[in-house]
């Protein structure tokens, strides 16, 4: 099979910081998405935990549609000046830009009488535009890896520039959320206002939400207009994709979508990326009551500690690549496991965790939590390989997977939470806590027997 990658292709580190740059508007909004979605539906605007999870159910479920379907017709695309990559990206940032600040403000149209359905109903074209673009722009900044580098150590260190900017990302969410609980609580004269999160918070989030808008409007701006896509390389890959009755019989062979159904490593690496996807997100999305309903923390640590999550995943992703190298992708993605199992240990055993010892199992969570997402994003362009012009489709499918099983966890975890008022319960600090031991430890546990399997059996594809 001849290689549809030039061999030796490469990109130098400003390209690499273009590319890179061009997830950071997505890295914004899914860290306001799963970190502080659940938490301003519940406690800022009073949703019962079950509307609330059913509004974010309704986002992952659009997301999940969205993204194989954004990938098939990506790989059909034809080619056109700027790319058909860059193309669906751009459509997927308008869309972001023009759907996300009305999910972090109460709907314009209510007043205090509306029922909670009724606002369902509001927020939900919102967010089913803005995982469609979410979902646009993710699955097109994926399939550039493949296409712009040829060899997996590249693959491997342009995944981990993607993911520094993701890292930056969420550190400036936090910062910034961080900077408005503090200038809030200068300006506050009641302590309870610091402490507990309320409407009070409403402009707070809403001030949040444009200013990482501006920040990834203009980091998107960046990224095209410094990432050359190949564009007489997509519309060759079109051609051999549909070749006319003359070439049909001495064309040479390619994967098309039916082809990776009939793939074991294809599932192999859905169900490992679901899970990678799963321990990420769900602690994502639950960090924030776990601090604030199980630790009993103020407020601000919602900001805090996400933060140091991300810059100890920040600093690992520096050292991805010469490690990768150095014992294998598959090994150093166990490492990362074991990290975040280490975390689901601590705690369940300490019963007692307070201010002091949190940050320790923040820092082994976001640590290791980076590790397994880098390297599940390396094995699936691995998987890729030679076969670019269906990357796409790939990544969609890994994606959906991901998107369904977090909306399915999010619904089973609301519907099952003790308290259904924006009020907490005393039942709710064991709960919460038992939430993070199952969504970091248990799914640990599946993503490493898959991992086995994976050793037993490498990624590969056969040859047609």
């Amino acid at each position: 099979m001849e290689p549809f990658v030039p061999a030796g292709r490469s990109l130098s580190v400003c390209r690499r910081l273009c590319y890179a740059a061009g997830h950071f508007l997505n890295d914004l909004c899914a860290s306001m998405w799963f970190t502080y979605l659940l938490v301003y539906l519940h406690s800022v605007l009073g949703f019962q935990s079950t509307n609330a999870g059913a509004l974010l159910l309704i986002g992952q479920i659009a997301d999940g549609v969205c993204t194989p379907l954004v990938g098939y017709e990506s790989d059909k695309t034809p080619g056109i000046s700027c790319g058909k990559r860059k193309t669906w990206h751009l459509l997927g940032t308008v869309c972001v830009l023009v759907s996300f600040p009305f999910i972090f403000n109460p709907c314009l149209a209510c007043s205090d009488d509306t029922p909670q359905w009724a606002q369902l109903v509001y927020f939900s074209p919102f967010v089913i535009i803005f995982q469609f673009g979410w979902a646009a722009t993710q699955i097109s900044h994926l399939s550039l890896i493949p296409e712009l580098v040829s060899e997996d150590s590249d693959r491997v260190e342009l995944t981990a520039y993607r993911y520094a900017f993701t890292v930056v990302a969420n550190i400036t969410v936090y910062t910034v959320a961080w900077l408005l609980f503090h200038f809030q609580a200068q300006h506050s004269v009641d302590p309870s206002i610091t402490d507990n999160l309320g409407q009070v918070d409403i402009p707070l989030f809403r001030t949040l939400a444009l200013i990482m808008l501006g920040t990834g409007a203009l980091l998107s701006f960046i990224f095209h207009v410094g990432t050359k896509e190949d564009t007489s390389a997509s519309e060759s890959d079109n051609e051999r994709i549909r070749p006319s009755s003359s070439q049909e019989a001495l064309s040479r062979p390619v994967f098309q979508w039916k082809h990776w159904l009939k793939e074991p490593s294809f599932y192999q690496m859905a169900f490992l990326y679901m899970c990678t996807r799963l321990i990420v997100n769900l602690s994502q999305t639950y960090i924030s009551v776990y601090l604030t309903n199980s630790l009993m923390l103020p407020k601000n640590f919602i900001a805090i500690i996400p933060l140091v999550m991300y810059v100890s995943g920040f600093v690992c992703s520096m050292a991805m690549k010469p490690v990768s190298k150095l014992i294998g992708i598959s090994i150093t993605y166990l490492i990362g496991l074991l990290l975040v199992l280490g975390f689901a240990t601590w705690v369940f055993l300490d019963s007692n965790m307070g201010a002091e010892s949190i940050y320790g199992a923040a820092v082994l969570l976001g640590a290791g939590s980076a590790i397994i997402l880098v390297m599940s994003l390396s094995m699936t362009a691995t998987l890729i390989g030679e076969q670019t012009q269906c990357g796409a489709f790939v990544y969609g499918s890994m994606s959906f997977t991901d998107k369904v099983a977090n909306g399915v966890g999010v619904i089973l975890i609301q519907s099952t939470q003790p308290c259904s008022t924006e009020a907490c319960c005393p039942a709710c600090v064991w709960f919460y806590r038992d939430v993070m031991v199952t969504v970091t430890g248990g799914v640990a546990v599946a993503a490493a027997l898959c991992l086995f399997t994976i050793l037993i059996r490498p990624i590969r594809i056969r040859k047609i």
